[in-house]
């Protein structure tokens, strides 16, 4: 229990904004296609997470490792899911990032997005903000 809590903290910790801001209010709209496009975290930190859209399927580097999953995507109702995340097992000086990344992502269920921003919610939880690459 102790581990997850502390998994949880840093995960908010990279998170872009843990309040109902942003595109909220287009949550379980409509959205447009987002296969086919690269993304990079929008927080500011080191060795920044990136985010690969293909069609069912993302990947990308978590910071140190590369990772992929499976992924499904509902454009009419904004719904995004990555389950069974894997990645590549490379030890690197700071994993935090990497670690809250990888925590929080499993977690995303809708998605908004703009021409320069992707944002991946948890119900109406911002949880990680992208830009466009």
């Amino acid at each position: 229990m102790k581990k997850f809590f502390l998994t949880s903290i840093l995960a908010l910790a990279i998170v872009s904004c843990t309040s109902r801001v942003g595109n909220a209010s287009k949550l379980g709209k409509s959205q447009a296609a987002i296969a086919g496009t690269q993304w990079i975290l929008a927080d500011d930190v080191a060795n920044k997470p990136t985010l690969v859209i293909e069609q069912n399927k993302i990947s990308g580097n978590a910071g140190c490792n590369n990772y992929f999953s499976d992924a499904t995507i509902d454009t009419s109702a904004g719904n995004f899911s990555a389950k069974s995340v894997g990645s590549t097992r490379k030890m690197c000086s700071n994993m935090s990032t990497e670690n809250a990344y990888l925590e929080v992502l499993p977690h995303v269920n809708k998605y908004v997005v703009t021409e320069t921003t992707l944002e991946l919610y948890k119900d109406n939880l911002l949880l990680l903000k992208f830009n466009k690459q």
